[in-house]
């Protein structure tokens, strides 16, 4: 790619997790949010699967080098797909976007035998609160789907790689959307010692 930026959706989103710096708000047309799990991984995790009626607030961000190596590696259970047409942003050019999503029929519902990480679920919604407001915290909760999956706190055990330790507020806060969302807590269980990634 020519130019090239990623479309960040999940853990992206929040810019402690990563060292992109041109990085910016955006709007992706045609795609939605799903907590989805696969063989190739203990934990579940986001993905975007496409609807043509959804839309996602996230950010874009310049891919250093046009190198996709690094980023590729971290989001390995992913394909790379492009979708330059499909983003709105602020940016004065129109350069090459891409966004990762699980390939269709390759990822399936969360279990207990696949749950999403607490830890995980922090650093998503501390990014979307961040850069969006409680306004875009609950938008975020509201064009994402599979809230009704198992979470597993292992808030005391992280084993989400990029995980952050919340104030309290920032806790409440976390804790509060995932019961308005539905979410079903679950206790930490010691044998997930690998974290996924996300976009």
């Amino acid at each position: 790619m020519n130019d090239a930026f990623f479309f960040g959706y999940g853990s992206l989103v929040n810019r402690a997790t990563h060292r992109f710096d041109n990085a910016h708000r955006a709007r992706i047309t045609g795609w939605r949010r799903a907590w989805r799990g696969t063989p190739s991984r203990a934990v579940a995790f986001l993905t975007a699967v496409p609807d043509p009626g959804a839309q996602i607030d996230g950010l874009i961000a310049a891919v250093p080098g046009d190198s996709w190596a690094d980023l590729d590696l971290r989001e390995q259970a992913y394909d790379r797909v492009a979708v330059s047409d499909l983003v709105a942003h602020p940016l004065p050019h129109r350069p090459d976007i891409a966004i990762y999503a699980i390939p269709d029929g390759a990822h399936h519902a969360p279990s207990k035998a696949h749950p999403i990480l607490l830890s995980y679920v922090d650093v998503v919604m501390l990014g979307y609160f961040n850069e969006f407001g409680a306004e875009g915290l609950a938008d975020f909760i509201a064009t994402t789907d599979g809230w009704h999956a198992p979470v597993m706190d292992d808030r005391a055990n992280p084993v989400y790689p990029r995980h952050q330790a919340l104030q309290p507020q920032a806790r409440r806060m976390v804790d509060d959307a995932l019961e308005q969302a539905g979410a079903q807590r679950i206790a930490f269980a010691a044998d997930f010692l690998n974290g996924g990634s996300d976009a």
